[in-house]
C-alpha cells in the first residue's frame, strides 16, 4: 500500500488524528484564516453574479459532475453561464486562456476540457479566477451568470453564491485539517455556504441548507463517437481505470452493475501514455470521463469510457434555483 494510501485509510478511519501531526494543522489553520482575511479584503466584484462551487476536502467529491449539473439547469431557467476554473495540472501557453473542445489537455487541465466538450459552454482558465472572469466576460458580453469550478477557497474571487459538495461515502473524515486529516477548512465552514451537497453515501450534514445527489452511469462511449449500454458488461471482466481523487467511486459503482473489475488506479490528473494500459490480455477497458480526454490520442478499439451523470431530486434542484434567482441583480 503506498504512502498517500496509508495516509488516506487513516483520515477516513474510526482512529483519532495523529497525535504528532495536530500540532502542524493548527499551524496549517492559522495560516488559512489569515490568507482568507487577507485576500477577501483584496475581492472585488465582477460584473455578474458568481456562483462558486468547491469543498473543503482533498480528493473527490462530485464537485464536476454537479458542476455539469448546474451549467445545464442555469440554462433550462433562462440563464446564459460561463464557466471559470483554475485548470488544475494544466501548463497553458498564456493566462487568461479560454477552453473549447478540442483544446490540448496539458494546456487546459482534464476537467475543463470535459466540461467544454460536454456542455459547449464559455469557458476560461487561470489561476487568478478574477482575471479569467473579466476576460470571459469581456469576450462573451451574453454572458449573465460565472460558474467558479473549485474555487472556494479561491478568497480574491468575490462570490455571490458558494456550494460546498462533500462526499457522502467518506464524509468529513476525522475533521481535522491537513495534514492530520484531509480537511482544507474547518467543518464549520459548511456552516457559512449557502448549499451543502452530498454526493451519495449515508453522512449525515448538520448544516442547512442542504441537497442530496447522486452520480448515476448507464452509458459506455466509445472513442469513435459510438454508445452502448454498460448492461452490456454486466457478468464480463474489464480491466477498469480511473485517475480521479476518489478512484474506489469509480470501480464500486462497476462492480454495483454486475462487472467484474480488475481495478487499475492512477493519481488525481495523471497524464496518461500508451505504456500505462498494457495490461497484458485483450479484455475491455473501462475508464472515466476525465481520463479519457488525456487519451483520446493513442485509444485502441477495445478502450471505452463511462459518464456520469449527477441527479437531484425535484425539491432540491428547486432549492438551487431559488437561491439562484435571489442573485439576480
Amino acid at each position: 500500500m503506498s504512502l498517500k494510501h496509508l495516509v488516506e485509510s487513516r483520515w477516513y478511519s474510526d482512529q483519532p488524528p495523529p497525535f504528532w501531526l495536530v500540532p502542524f494543522s493548527w499551524l496549517y489553520g492559522f495560516i488559512a484564516r489569515r490568507r482568507r482575511v487577507r485576500l477577501s479584503a483584496e475581492a472585488q466584484r465582477l460584473a455578474v453574479p458568481v456562483i462558486v462551487v468547491g469543498n473543503i476536502s482533498v480528493g473527490g467529491t462530485g464537485k464536476t459532475p454537479f458542476v455539469i449539473w448546474l451549467i445545464e439547469r442555469l440554462r433550462e431557467w433562462g440563464y446564459t453561464p460561463g464557466v471559470i476554473s483554475r485548470g488544475y495540472g494544466a501548463e497553458a501557453p498564456q493566462y487568461p486562456m479560454p477552453v473549447h473542445g478540442e483544446s490540448n489537455p496539458a494546456y487546459c487541465g482534464d476537467e475543463p476540457l470535459l466540461m467544454a466538450r460536454r456542455l459547449k459552454v464559455p469557458l476560461v482558465i487561470d489561476p487568478d479566477r478574477s482575471a479569467a472572469g473579466k476576460y470571459l466576460l469581456a469576450q462573451n458580453p451574453g454572458v449573465d451568470v460565472l460558474v467558479a469550478d473549485d474555487g472556494l477557497q479561491h478568497y480574491r474571487l468575490w462570490r455571490d453564491l458558494e456550494i460546498c459538495v462533500v462526499d457522502g461515502t467518506r464524509g468529513l473524515g476525522n475533521g481535522a485539517l491537513l495534514p492530520a486529516g484531509p480537511l482544507r477548512e474547518p467543518p464549520s465552514r459548511l456552516n457559512e455556504v449557502q448549499l451543502t451537497v452530498v454526493n451519495g453515501g449515508t453522512w449525515h450534514c448538520e448544516a442547512e441548507p442542504k441537497a442530496n445527489m447522486r452520480l448515476l452511469m448507464s452509458q459506455v462511449h466509445a472513442f469513435d463517437g459510438a454508445t452502448e449500454s454498460l448492461a452490456a458488461y454486466k457478468g464480463k471482466t474489464v480491466h477498469a481505470v480511473a485517475g480521479i481523487g476518489f478512484p474506489e467511486r469509480f470501480f464500486s459503482q462497476l462492480r454495483w452493475q454486475g462487472i467484474e473489475v480488475i481495478p487499475h488506479a492512477f493519481p488525481d490528473h495523471h497524464a496518461y501514455a500508451a505504456a500505462d494500459f498494457n495490461f497484458g490480455d485483450g479484455r475491455p477497458v473501462l475508464m472515466t470521463e476525465k481520463d479519457a480526454v488525456k487519451c483520446a490520442a493513442f485509444a485502441q478499439g477495445h478502450w471505452r469510457f463511462v459518464p456520469v451523470v449527477a441527479e437531484l431530486h425535484a425539491d432540491n434542484a428547486a432549492l438551487v434555483r431559488k437561491l439562484v434567482d435571489n442573485l439576480k441583480r
